[in-house]
């Protein structure tokens, strides 16, 4: 009898000090929820850190931007209204449209807090802020320059150094934004840098024709098919 209260009295004993250092122990801390892209909900201003599916060919205006607002959203700045800066020509019974009169009225700032430019006026002239050491993307990364091995300076455009359209009789806009192929962009060098030393090859948005509209075609002359993003409100 007195042996089985002792044994009794030690497994109630075992269990309360197991229940003891259960109570004691504390609970595992949740894994952190993976980390999201960088936010900067305040620019106003970028280079797409990636082009499009097809090179050249955005479905037209309507998915450039598209493109632009998709971008800006993963950074944090869906909330404004993008617009992609890219001139049409009046080819096909299409209206021309200025890539200058589809971005706002300004000021635009990077990721970084740099201010671009202040007004339209001020981001089509000599004292505007497009550099290499400004052409950041929406995530906050350096698009490559000139000075890189990887080369990505050429940003589409099919605009003239004022900002307007071309006229209709030549091809710049890659059939205002809808061929992949055959055609070809104007494209301007970001990092104001070019094989020569004039106005073209440090041009930030009329430097050269693209040899095609597909991605090959856009990677061999120094791209990627990215475009220069702008907050519209």
């Amino acid at each position: 009898m007195q042996r089985l209260i002792r044994t009794t009295g030690i497994a109630i004993a075992l269990c309360v000090l197991a229940g003891s250092v259960q109570a004691q122990t504390p609970p595992a801390t949740p894994a952190a929820p993976p980390a999201g892209p960088p936010q900067f909900p305040n620019m106003t201003f970028f280079i797409t850190s990636t082009g499009g599916p097809s090179g050249a060919n955005f479905g037209g205006l309507d998915g450039a931007d598209k493109h632009c607002q998709a971008l800006a959203a993963k950074a944090g700045a869906g909330s404004k209204t993008w617009r992609a800066y890219l001139s049409t020509q009046a080819v096909g019974g299409a209206t021309a449209v200025n890539a200058k009169d589809r971005i706002g009225k300004g000021p635009w700032v990077n990721a970084k807090g740099v201010q671009i430019a202040a007004s339209v006026a001020d981001l089509h002239s000599a004292n505007n802020k497009i550099a290499p050491e400004t052409l950041v993307s929406e995530n906050g990364r350096l698009i490559p320059s000139r000075l890189y091995t990887v080369n990505q300076h050429d940003i589409l455009t099919g605009t003239q150094a004022d900002g307007t359209a071309f006229p209709p009789d030549k091809d710049m806009t890659c059939g205002n934004w809808t061929k992949s192929g055959e055609g070809n962009a104007m494209v301007g060098h970001a990092d104001r840098m070019g094989l020569r030393d004039d106005d073209a090859s440090k041009s930030w948005n009329a430097s050269h024709p693209s040899r095609a509209c597909d991605a090959a075609s856009l990677v061999a002359t120094g791209g990627a098919g990215l475009l220069y993003c702008f907050a519209a409100d």
